[in-house]
């Protein structure tokens, strides 16, 4: 970032992202414009939304790192949205969802347990969407003072400035303003990781051909590693259970995307918004992983002399583009696609907690546009002091993520499973299962070496075991009480 055309691209898109913010919160009048865009929101837009959300920065350095320096056994965890995560959510959840015409996804848990349960359920929600944000921001900081050169306190001021900018225009916009930028964002996003690739690929002796040869040479195409060993990092298996126990609970249980599908007019257009998800994300995620593979190949052809040294391997492809790729822009492009990865995660988190806070405490729909950007703005200071916590940590930010998920929306997807698949199901059981998982989870956590990508499963699954025969040992709930709250497939209908 030496040249002035890098920062004319890195403060133009910043300015066009603050622009959007002021122009989509024209009309808005009520919580509904502000949270769920008065339901209105164009389909293609909020399944674009739902791509940049789920990404955010973890894809721009985590993926390609993976590639590099790993194997491809992530992208197994990310061909689940397409192949289960969005079938589950087409026929379970967002017709549910929709009928009962939530603003907040943990209304459902107050309607079919009981309201203790909604806000334990809003609790776990912020404890998953704090360290998320938080992670996510540590992580682009880690990129951009790598980037700047930044020394310790100027690192620490960038935190400050990445959450700082994302809650300005978040609370002035509200969620149209949040999925327009991101839109936006996945397009800078998306242009990057192509761009490297292209130019990555160009300068690897050989071409293609090279990069599949070496590839295979070193095992970095490997995705199917059968071992059942639950203490081995990246296995198939571990793999897929990342996937159906902290990537299924993002989509089903988190406000997060859950509110994207309440912003949509009806079940078609939020299952139109689905589809386009899980097809970019595919994409997107095979790109990103080829751009590791490429680099693999780049940094190992013949006098290439192997990887740099860099404090933290996230800071590959970062390091690659701001090295080998120095066009006049190119960096404040590359910063920029940083700064939209990580936006977009904080921009909805934020949006999302504020619309917890209001609705499931609150109760949000009489409260005035200026308490809910006073709440946004609380939230934004939240996150930037999650993000100066996150580095006492010490792990890999995929790791930090999977240990967060398991702990918070993985107990809460078994009590929705219960809730949605059960008719028998009740407060008593779902209490109990509750108990279980999270006992079940601090012993796998304190006392086993077991890997964080399976934190998920050892929380969603002693929910449903207990809690399921649990309900049996008390009343059951009449048939009057769960109208519209279970699956029942002869009903379901598109509206």
């Amino acid at each position: 970032m030496d040249g002035p055309t890098d920062w004319m691209v890195f403060v133009g898109y910043l300015a066009l992202v603050l622009v959007l913010g002021v122009w989509f919160a024209r009309g808005q009048r009520t919580s509904d414009d502000y949270f769920v865009a008065g339901r209105r929101m164009n389909w293609f837009a909020v399944g674009v939304s739902l791509f940049a959300t789920a990404f955010s920065s973890i894809a721009f350095v985590a993926l390609p790192r993976e590639a590099a320096y790993g194997d491809w056994h992530l992208l197994v965890t990310y061909l689940c949205i397409p192949l289960i995560i969005t079938p589950v959510l087409w026929w379970l959840f967002v017709p549910i969802y929709r009928r009962l015409g939530l603003t907040s996804v943990y209304e459902y848990l107050a309607i079919r347990f009981c309201p203790a349960m909604r806000r334990l359920g809003t609790v776990l929600f912020a404890v998953y969407a704090l360290g998320w944000m938080g992670t996510m921001v540590y992580a682009t900081g880690l990129i951009i003072k790598a980037a700047l050169g930044l020394d310790a306190a100027q690192f620490t001021w960038s935190l400050v400035g990445i959450g700082l900018f994302a809650t300005l225009y978040t609370a002035v916009g509200g969620i149209r303003a949040v999925i327009w930028t991101d839109v936006l964002q996945a397009a800078v996003l998306g242009g990057g990781v192509v761009l490297v690739l292209l130019s990555a690929v160009g300068r690897v002796e050989g071409g293609w051909a090279a990069v599949f040869q070496m590839g295979l040479e070193h095992g970095k195409f490997r995705m199917f590693d059968m071992d059942p060993d639950l203490t081995r990092r990246g296995t198939f298996w571990s793999a897929c259970a990342l996937g159906l126990f902290a990537y299924l609970p993002g989509y089903t249980t988190s406000q997060v995307t859950v509110q994207r599908y309440l912003c949509t007019p009806g079940v078609k257009e939020a299952r139109r918004a689905l589809v386009t998800n899980a097809l970019v994300a595919t994409v997107v995620a095979v790109l990103f992983f080829l751009a590791g593979s490429v680099l693999f190949a780049f940094y190992h052809q013949p006098g290439a002399g192997g990887f740099p040294s860099l404090e933290k391997k996230d800071q590959l492809m970062p390091y690659f583009v701001l090295a080998e790729m120095p066009y006049a822009g190119l960096s404040g492009l590359v910063l920029s696609g940083l700064f939209a990865a990580v936006m977009s995660t904080i921009d909805s988190g934020i949006n999302s907690l504020t619309a917890v806070v209001a609705y499931d405490w609150l109760s949000g729909r009489r409260l005035p546009m200026a308490v809910n950007r006073l709440l946004t703005c609380a939230f934004g200071l939240c996150v930037i002091g999650a993000a100066l916590v996150v580095p006492l940590l010490g792990e890999h930010v995929i790791d930090i993520i999977a240990r967060v998920a398991g702990l918070s929306l993985g107990l809460l997807l078994g009590v929705y499973l219960m809730g949605m698949l059960v008719p028998r199901a009740n407060s008593a059981g779902a209490w109990l299962g509750l108990g279980a998982g999270a006992g079940c989870l601090t012993w796998v956590w304190l006392a086993t070496d077991v890997d964080a990508w399976w934190y998920g499963a050892f929380a969603c699954l002693p929910v449903i075991a207990v809690g399921v025969p649990a309900s049996y040992l008390a009343r059951s709930p009449r048939p009057e009480q769960l109208a519209g709250l279970a699956w029942n497939p002869a009903r379901e209908q598109v509206r």
